[in-house]
């Protein structure tokens, strides 16, 4: 069964394709994709990482390019891409989610959605990003549990 948030970040992902093949309407988009959230928690969550990231857009995508070694942007998939940059959004701009919820969360998905190497082509460049925010300090992350280097399994409840 999937988690509440999981389904939040499938329906973003779904959002943010849907706006960059159409380059605009996000809140169209947002508003048709989003319709059957009734939590304003979850509703608010999924709106504010879509906003996140779409505002974003050009640092994320700065973020993956430094990474990228021997690979061109345009050889990744654009759900990869757009993985990745909600990874990226959600590390930077949330601070009360773990690191680690971030990064499986999004691997998961690209398991039902992605290639069969997307998973692990997406945690490499999120491991990363993670590693150079930690070092450079720019790790915003408050609160028990979220700081951590690993998580025991059976708390993640994002």
């Amino acid at each position: 069964m999937k988690s509440n948030r999981r389904i939040l970040r499938e329906k973003v992902l779904q959002v943010l394709y849907a706006y960059e093949l159409n380059g605009d309407g996000l809140t169209v988009l947002m508003n048709g994709i989003l319709a059957d959230i009734t939590s304003q928690a979850e509703l608010e969550f999924a709106k504010q990482l879509v906003t996140k990231v779409a505002a974003n857009k050009k640092s994320l995508e700065t973020e993956i390019h430094t990474k990228l070694a021997n690979w061109d942007m345009d050889r990744i998939a654009l759900i990869d891409k757009l993985l990745l940059q909600i990874g990226i959004a959600e590390l930077l701009y949330f601070p009360d989610i773990p690191p680690k919820v971030s990064i499986n969360e999004v691997i998961e998905i690209a398991k039902d959605y992605s290639t069969l190497n997307s998973g692990k082509f997406i945690n490499g460049i999120l491991d990363a990003i993670l590693s150079e925010l930690k070092e450079s300090g720019k790790l915003n992350k408050s609160g028990r549990g979220l700081i951590g280097e690993s998580l025991p399994k059976n708390n993640i409840q994002n």
